[in-house]
């Protein structure tokens, strides 16, 4: 038991590695709904920077960056400089995080988010195409489509708000790399947080 239970393990762990998006790959492209209903794709926005967010509002983790108003100051000062940030749910329904278009509205609006859209995500398939194995978890993709960045937020695993203000933003630390003409110096991170809720 505790032998198949092993080898389990080791092929979760491999299709895992499979699935993990890696700085320089060709970001997949996507075609996912918004929460108004639009189908979005990654051609959408070819000839600009692009963030990816996966997201869960019921996860602590998730809950630290939002509640503290960090996720929120973040997609601000970044959409301002004309990067796209997509908010990316890929709870499975009946899954933990899982929300519909309106309740994702609501949400919003009570936290005052500030992304370019919100995709919605439940057969998973986006989030698998890119490895998503956690809430938050964050990819950046350059305007000819490639991955410049995937990983955590910061370089503090925890739940806790109080750790915001001395942590390395391993994103806005991208963002201002590659608006400087610079290569992003920490291209990947191990994400942390909730896992993501597939089916």
């Amino acid at each position: 038991m505790k032998r198949a239970l092993s080898l389990f393990s080791i092929l979760a762990i491999l299709i895992s590695s499979l699935w993990a998006m890696k700085p320089g790959d060709p970001a997949p492209d996507f075609s996912e709904k918004d929460i108004d209903g639009k189908l979005r794709s990654l051609t959408e926005f070819k000839g600009k920077f692009v963030i990816l967010e996966w997201h869960n509002q019921g996860c602590p983790f998730v809950r630290k960056h939002y509640n503290s108003g960090n996720m929120q100051k973040l997609q601000k000062e970044i959409t301002s400089k004309g990067v796209v940030w997509l908010s990316v749910i890929s709870s499975a329904p009946g899954k933990q995080g899982y929300v519909t278009a309106e309740q994702e509205k609501e949400y919003l609006k009570k936290s005052r988010a500030f992304p370019t859209s919100v995709l919605l995500d439940p057969d998973g398939s986006m989030g698998r195409a890119y490895g998503a194995k956690t809430t938050p978890q964050m990819v950046l993709i350059s305007p000819q489509g490639k991955i410049l960045y995937s990983g955590a937020i910061d370089d503090k695993p925890t739940t806790d708000a109080e750790d915001i203000p001395g942590a390395k933003n391993y994103v806005l630390d991208a963002v201002g790399e590659v608006l400087a003409g610079k290569a992003v110096s920490v291209p990947a991170s191990q994400p942390y947080g909730c896992s993501v809720k597939y089916e």
